[in-house]
């Protein structure tokens, strides 16, 4: 499913040149795509198993506003089964469409070390990792390794404290899981992430607290919003608005984003 609508806040499209996947540690308990890959099986017609879809890699190349897009969304573009060649026609894609920030997210940081080298880190290519638990911070020294502009950390859901080592990660998102069987997030934990990205300078984006739909519990901590991005962002939107005159999203985004000082 490949939108132009999407109710995650800190993206504006989701691009999905595959779909499906497989469980790898406990943030994928609950999986959220594998959940809507059940609610609307007539869109995913081989279930959450892992489907190439070649027929949407060039549907970036027709969305001429410059928008941050979520790549695979309802997958994981570092999963075993995806052929390194698709993923160097998808860097391709990337690469054709730079008024576009793309944002790569995966939980296999070994397989994301192992084929970084062979891919083309383009500026508007953005790479992040999950890191729910403790138990993952491993996956952090995995991403210093890969040379992108912007390098992230999607602490979502939250399942426990996190000490975080923050140098050269410069954006942290972090939110509770949502669902009938969510598991509820602790405010110290989300309290602990943010004053260890204010002390490394690291922009910090708060998504949700979860419950059982995505916006139960709102997103608001201790009276703020925290929607921060890096500063990249800010460079992209004043680049491409030269380029795309009369875009007054841009502009929109520009003034609302706080922007992280690194």
């Amino acid at each position: 499913m490949s939108s132009t609508q999407t109710g995650i806040e800190w993206t504006d499209k989701t691009w999905n040149p595959t779909t499906g996947c497989d469980k790898v540690s406990p943030g994928c308990r609950h999986c959220y795509a594998e959940a809507l890959t059940e609610r609307f099986p007539q869109n995913f017609p081989k279930g959450f198993k892992l489907t190439l879809h070649p027929e949407r890699l060039e549907q970036p190349k027709r969305w001429r506003t410059p928008s941050r897009i979520f790549v695979n969304s309802m997958s994981d573009l570092f999963h075993e089964d995806v052929p390194l060649d698709f993923i160097k026609e998808i860097f391709s894609v990337m690469r054709e469409t730079p008024w576009h920030v793309y944002q790569i997210l995966t939980k296999r940081d070994q397989r994301l070390i192992d084929l970084a080298s062979q891919l083309e880190w383009y500026e508007n290519i953005w790479i992040g990792v999950s890191v729910e638990s403790q138990r993952y911070t491993s996956r952090v020294d995995a991403l210093r390794q890969v040379p992108a502009i912007v390098r992230f950390l999607s602490c979502e859901p939250l399942l426990g404290s996190l000490s975080l080592d923050l140098q050269n990660i410069h954006w942290v998102i972090a939110g509770g899981e949502s669902g009938y069987n969510y598991r509820p997030v602790k405010p110290e934990w989300v309290r602990e992430i943010l004053q260890q990205t204010r002390e490394a300078e690291v922009a910090f984006f708060f998504k949700q607290w979860g419950g059982k739909y995505s916006k139960a519990g709102g997103r608001t901590l201790d009276g703020r919003t925290w929607e921060e991005m890096p500063t990249a962002w800010q460079e992209h939107i004043i680049k491409w608005q030269k380029r795309f005159p009369g875009q007054p999203k841009l502009h929109e985004l520009q003034q609302r984003y706080v922007i992280s000082t690194k």
